[in-house]
């Protein structure tokens, strides 16, 4: 009913209810608890419905925002979940990691003055209530089809491509050399954003639906990449980026300095149970040290986070540009803020001290000067401005580069950009080899989550084309 919505003037914003920092501080659980239905109701009811959603627009995904807030006012959620479902192969997990007040909140045309409609909780609501009613089934294609696609990394690229090709009823297999699947979703993103079951129910949900999973395989290594042409009609590369970018700096080979990603796999593997040399060891653990994070991305928010559970003693990220500029999501600067963490904003770290560990990071002010060439304001060092930071533990999070994945993979007619990712027809998604697509973070750079299941959507219909034009190519000729 349309008079149930346009509630935004007489109803204030209420996100679920958030657990105490002392509290969450002690352990890794999700900082936010459930909406109750009538309070998923009530918030979704603030949505204006306006003409023009600025909310879908700037959703990667272009997901059908309004429309499934309407639902889920009026009590349909089950109508909601479809909705939701359709355009998002992950939406509860959208809901809890996606920067909505950079994407879909940071556009509510309603935020000036009346704070936006909390959507991702809602998001997060639909499809969480979904699974608890049994609504979420596996794919059971209408026709099957004999041609096969092979998938290499099991992360949301790969997992996203996979379920749309599967409800085309092609055979998809996918091969990633880790032996959980997941990616950056079950290794990078610690539980307090992302419970580890969230991600292994998707697992599951594939496995019923008859994907093929070959963990603990790497392609180059245990399979060439000349088979896994020869087993499949098509290949997918979905690596993603995992090379951590390094600082040019005096010291940074000493012990203590550790890259963000090996900490927070350290991490989350000994909390899915795993033994970890570096966590028994301490040498990956922050427990009664003062750590100092570098980078102001949303991996840097993961590490201090992670540092703050694990018992540091003191908790610092330097950054160096200031808070207005930070690339990562501003929501979790507010959580680490309230969980103890101190921001060193416009400071950069220019050596690191210590004779056999590292005891201290020496950093220097900075001031941001003209914009560069992204248009971002050029950071300057301010001269005679170090301090000397006390640091028992760095960790790096400065972002990630591309492997060089015609070595890795041993193709070396596998064709590159200048930055190392994938070159490939945008128009067709296909690499220099025919038959070989590419999507997410292996072609458009470390990125979000939300554009890799977009870019793995994509991906699944370009190759779908692929694959039906070889066929009736192939029906034609015999026919003849």
């Amino acid at each position: 009913m349309a008079e149930r919505m346009l509630k935004f003037v007489g109803t204030s914003q209420a996100m679920p209810d958030k657990r105490p920092a002392a509290e969450r501080r002690r352990d890794f659980d999700e900082i936010y608890s459930n909406y109750a239905r009538e309070k998923a109701a009530e918030q979704a009811a603030r949505c204006s419905q306006c003409g023009v959603p600025f909310c879908q627009i700037h959703c990667p995904l272009q997901n059908n925002i309004p429309d499934w807030l309407k639902l889920t006012a009026e009590g349909r959620l089950e109508e909601a979940y479809e909705l939701s479902a359709a355009t998002n192969n992950f939406p509860e997990i959208c809901g809890r990691i996606c920067p909505q007040d950079r994407l879909c909140e940071g556009n509510c045309v309603i935020e000036k003055g009346f704070d936006a409609v909390t959507i991702g909780s809602v998001e997060k609501f639909i499809t969480d209530t979904a699974w608890s009613q049994g609504w979420v089934k596996p794919i059971r294609p209408r026709r099957e089809r004999t041609e096969s696609v092979g998938i290499i990394g099991a992360g949301p690229a790969g997992l996203a491509a996979a379920e749309q090709l599967r409800r085309k009823g092609y055979q998809v297999a996918i091969y990633d050399r880790y032996d959980r699947v997941g990616g950056l979703m079950i290794y990078g993103i610690p539980n307090f954003k992302l419970e580890k079951d969230i991600v292994q129910r998707r697992e599951k949900l594939l496995r019923d639906s008859k994907v093929t999973f070959h963990l603990d395989c790497e392609i180059g290594r245990d399979v060439s990449m000349k088979e896994l042409r020869r087993r499949h009609g098509a290949v997918l590369i979905a690596t993603g980026v995992y090379k951590a970018r390094d600082i040019a700096a005096p010291g940074v080979g000493l012990p203590g300095i550790a890259a963000a990603l090996d900490y927070l796999t350290a991490s989350n593997r000994s909390g899915l149970g795993d033994s970890v040399p570096g966590i028994e060891s301490g040498a990956l653990h922050a427990e009664g040290k003062n750590v100092v994070v570098v980078g102001g991305g949303d991996t840097a928010m993961d590490c201090v986070r992670t540092a703050v559970r694990q018992g540091a003693k003191s908790v610092k990220c330097l950054y160096r540009r200031d808070r207005a500029n930070m690339p990562g999501s501003q929501r979790e600067v507010k959580h680490a803020e309230e969980e103890g963490v101190e921001f060193v904003w416009l400071s950069a770290p220019q050596a690191f001290l210590g004779k056999d560990h590292v005891s201290h990071v020496r950093t220097v002010r900075i001031h941001l000067g003209m914009p560069d060439a992204s248009g971002r304001q050029a950071p300057q060092e301010i001269p005679n401005s170090h301090t000397n930071v006390e640091a028992d533990l760095v960790l790096k999070a400065l972002g990630f580069d591309p492997e060089d994945l015609p070595e890795a993979l041993a193709t070396p007619d596998l064709g590159v950009t200048r930055w190392g990712t994938l070159d490939i027809d945008w128009r067709s998604m296909m690499t220099s080899l025919d038959g070989v697509f590419a999507a997410g973070d292996i072609v458009r750079g470390a990125s979000l989550v939300v554009w890799a299941v977009r870019d793995g959507r994509d991906a699944a219909e370009r190759i779908h084309t692929y694959l039906a034009g070889k066929a009736m190519a192939a029906a034609r000729i015999a026919a003849e």
